[in-house]
């Protein structure tokens, strides 16, 4: 039987220098492609983004992890249109069987996983100062031993924890938003290209004021009182922001 959720993220934490909460949070495949850089040290760290929150941004990380695994060979399949939904199950069995192939092919020594992801805009890491894992410890899963571990921020205290669960919170819960809104646009999207199908085969049908194609773009166009439909240069500048 594999580790439980709790003891995988407190092994990830102590790895990576990360403030997981959850292995949902994997889905990003940011911290997978660090695990795996812990083992080769050769995974293209600058360029895997962990403070993203868009399905597209994800993609690229698995792009990375993906690139990884064909490099050395790893013979497993990667579900990434499952693991970058974010949903628990998938990403904690995918974690396991990584947490596995780490206890089988982690060669040692110390790893500083802050100073591979530095320039890759990763968060800050969850001890200071930066410390490198052990590698005993982290096969473990107890906390490293090697190197000061500080829990808080100096001159903290329980209302500046308190503050900063309720800042993580309202993080997770903007993210989980932001991928809904994704979600449901990508299908008005599909709704829309089939309308303009529609019209392109069959002109007439788009004249018709009252027929079904006149009231479903109503429904898609409709806008509320004082909003305002972003110039097309704007939207595209959104778009290319993560």
């Amino acid at each position: 039987m594999g580790e439980s959720r709790q003891e995988l993220v407190a092994w990830l934490n102590d790895l990576l220098q990360l403030n997981i909460t959850k292995v949902e949070q994997c889905g990003t495949g940011a911290a997978l492609c660090q695990i795996f850089d812990s083992i080769y040290l050769d995974v293209p760290m600058a360029r895997v983004k962990f403070n993203v929150n868009t399905e597209y941004a994800y993609l690229q990380n698995f792009k990375i992890l993906q690139g990884c695994f064909t490099k050395h060979g790893i013979d497993r399949p990667v579900n990434v249109e499952q693991l970058i939904k974010c949903k628990m199950q998938d990403n904690l069995e995918f974690l396991q069987w990584s947490k596995r192939y780490w206890d089988q092919y982690f060669p040692g020594g110390d790893y500083d996983a802050v100073a591979r992801r530095r320039g890759s805009g990763a968060p800050p890491a969850a001890a200071a100062p930066a410390t490198r894992t052990s590698a005993g410890a982290a096969r473990r899963g107890t906390t490293p031993t090697a190197g000061p571990r500080v829990g808080k921020a100096a001159g903290g205290g329980p209302g500046s924890a308190a503050l900063l669960q309720e800042n993580n919170t309202l993080k997770e819960t903007v993210q989980g938003l932001e991928r809904e809104r994704d979600f449901y646009f990508s299908k008005l999207r599909d709704i829309e290209l089939l309308i303009q199908q529609a019209c392109d085969e069959d002109p007439e049908i788009a004249k018709q004021e009252d027929g079904l194609i006149a009231h479903i773009q109503t429904i898609l166009y409709s806008t509320e009182d004082g909003f305002e439909i972003p110039a097309e240069n704007e939207a595209l500048d959104d778009q290319e922001t993560f």
